[in-house]
């Protein structure tokens, strides 16, 4: 397996670390990978909490929910059918009338709503689900799929509104090389363990041959990687505040960042140009999960990642030549001198 060693620790030291650390419930169990967004190299992983217990590796074979870190992939297909960051629709209580006579009815978390128009990006920090089905009725749920398969997703994606609240049960390996390919900047590296074998004369029998392909638009990726850092950023606290903000005195440099919590999964997935990392948390047996698990995995993902990246320069990604900032209103989009209300939105 390939390792990164960091100032003597490897990444898989320091990550299973963090999650001995911010896990309090022996019966809790923990799935992550940590991966190198340029090359593909998985760089550090993690199956379950105790091997001696239970030698199933979740990170390789077990399925679970996502939640609402599906909505990056929704809102990459967004970014690419002519919506941009401050695009609006309103947030409210909404019943969705589907066909076959159908109705659907999604809520936010704590039924929380803006009962007003906001942008994608405040949808994208509050981990808005009225937003995030109203843009997937929008574009066709087939939209959302095809970017997820081109990014590199091959588990089973259903075909229907909640999609985008991530109600297909996903690995975390599998799901893992399709967030790769937005932390690359566009390019496809399917996630790999073994660099090179050598027999005892040193002599090479395999070798890892990169293959690096570019599959997303690099515009719109970096884009969506810009407004993924709404998720710790205060200036979108609003009728709620920005799902990550509560790690966002924890981090040292830019990451784009997405959560996901269902009634029995808490998801967490964040990246930056150096190292992307997920980790998926709950009961083998789908018990709900108590309501602090969605804090320790943002903890465990920020303890983890600044750690690893400890010693290195901040690195982000550089601003495409044809991508333009302005600032507007975090939450309306609308032009404001109020520097404590604005944000950059790129286009």
């Amino acid at each position: 397996i390939y390792l990164d060693i960091v100032c003597g620790k490897s990444a898989q030291q320091i990550l299973e670390n963090s999650i001995i650390n911010g896990t309090k419930d022996e019966n809790l169990q923990v799935s992550s990978v940590i991966t190198n967004p340029s090359t593909g190299a998985v760089v550090a992983l993690t199956g379950g909490m105790d091997y001696s217990k239970s030698q199933y590796n979740r990170a390789l074979y077990s399925k679970r929910q996502v939640g609402s870190t599906m909505k990056t992939f929704l809102y990459y297909g967004a970014l690419e059918n002519n919506l941009t960051m401050s695009s609006t629709f309103t947030s409210e209580a909404t019943t969705f009338n589907l066909s076959n006579n159908k109705t659907y009815t999604p809520t936010n978390y704590g039924d929380k709503y803006a009962n007003k128009a906001i942008t994608m990006a405040a949808a994208v920090a509050f981990s808005d689900n009225i937003y995030a089905i109203k843009t997937n009725l929008f574009l066709g749920v087939d939209k959302m799929i095809s970017v997820a398969r081109i990014a590199g997703i091959t588990n089973d994606l259903n075909e229907v509104p909640s999609l985008a609240l991530g109600t297909s049960e996903l690995n975390v390996l599998d799901y893992a090389n399709g967030y790769n390919t937005f932390a690359s900047g566009g390019y496809r590296n399917d996630l790999y363990f073994i660099e090179k074998v050598e027999d005892q004369n040193g002599n090479i029998l395999y070798e890892h041959k990169k293959e690096s392909k570019l599959v997303l638009n690099p515009n719109y990726v970096y884009i969506l990687n810009e407004m993924l850092t709404s998720t710790t950023n205060k200036v979108f606290k609003d009728y709620t505040t920005p799902t990550g903000l509560m790690v966002a005195g924890k981090l040292s440099r830019k990451y784009a960042m997405k959560s996901g919590t269902t009634n029995t999964d808490s998801v967490v997935v964040g990246y930056n140009k150096d190292l992307m990392m997920m980790i998926w948390m709950g009961y083998d047996n789908n018990e709900d999960i108590p309501i602090t698990t969605s804090t320790n995995v943002k903890n465990i993902w920020a303890d983890t990642m600044e750690a690893i990246l400890k010693d290195k320069e901040s690195n982000w990604y550089e601003t495409p030549e044809n991508v333009i900032a302005l600032s507007l209103d975090a939450i309306s989009g609308e032009p404001t001198t109020d520097q404590d209300k604005s944000t950059l939105f790129y286009y």
